[in-house]
């Protein structure tokens, strides 16, 4: 980050008043983890907003007193916000941030297109086993929070080094984000809009089978599997792939909003 900008805080970045797009980053990050391809799509001519969501980018203890309605209603305020600056909004998410994008289009049909950047709508390993265990009736139940081990899943180490991401869980907050995969999976056949879908064959975070099954369930428009990059795909090794892909989709897919 350039000029003393505080990577964790929302951006907004000025393009045309045709299309705006709302960047949203994933659980336990900052709107660092979408500041590139923000930047990336500007560059293109969109006008970009990425807030931050409710508890994060602060303290842990702040998350750890969210819901799944609290980050859900921020990106609906975001993209009433931008409303007021574009004629049509597309959203874009990565991790947490793509399951809002979807649960979003599930209910509102104004919105122009969605991309889902490596969403989770279940977690496998490590991850899996602490959700359960920290769940009430867990041999866990009382940790508040749990370390999160290796830190974010970034292949780029300058990228992984630079993320001001918290470097704990919150165990309630983890069990808000597994119920709100299920209620976003049982939404997805209510997408109509045109969708994108990302994803890494190495996410060591959300598996590489979750974008098939949003795919089909969303009728996405195009699914494109990166061989190399970890879970945070806006930020990693293949960050230039993934904003020409989400640049070349909203030039295609941002015409026109869906029909009510």
């Amino acid at each position: 980050m350039a000029g003393g900008t505080d990577a964790r805080a929302a951006f907004d970045l000025v393009g045309d008043d045709e299309l705006g797009v709302v960047l949203v980053h994933g659980f336990t990050g900052t709107p660092f983890e979408v500041r590139y391809l923000g930047e990336r799509l500007a560059q293109a001519g969109f006008t970009v907003h990425a807030p931050r969501l409710p508890g994060h980018g602060t303290r842990v203890e702040d998350l750890d007193a969210t819901r799944w309605q609290d980050w859900a209603g921020a990106v609906d305020r975001a993209v009433d916000a931008l409303q007021q600056r574009c004629r049509r909004v597309a959203v874009v998410g990565q991790s947490l941030g793509g399951l809002l994008a979807l649960h979003l289009a599930s209910r509102r049909t104004d919105i122009a297109c969605v991309a889902s950047l490596a969403a989770p709508l279940w977690l496998e390993g490590l991850s899996a086993k602490v959700a359960r265990w920290t769940r009430p009736g867990g041999v866990l139940q009382r940790v508040r929070t749990i370390p999160k081990l290796g830190g974010s899943d970034v292949r780029d180490p300058r990228a992984k080094a630079a993320n001001p991401c918290y470097d704990a869980i919150p165990t309630r907050a983890l069990g808000e984000l597994m119920a709100f995969m299920k209620i976003t999976e049982d939404a997805l056949p209510a997408v109509t809009q045109p969708l994108l879908v990302l994803h890494a064959t190495q996410d060591h975070t959300a598996p590489v089978a979750c974008a098939t099954r949003i795919a089909k369930r969303a009728r996405a428009v195009r699914m494109r599997i990166l061989p190399r990059s970890y879970h945070l795909i806006a930020v990693d090794v293949e960050r230039d792939i993934v904003a020409a892909e989400v640049i070349q989709f909203l030039k295609t897919s941002g015409g026109t909003p869906c029909a009510t």
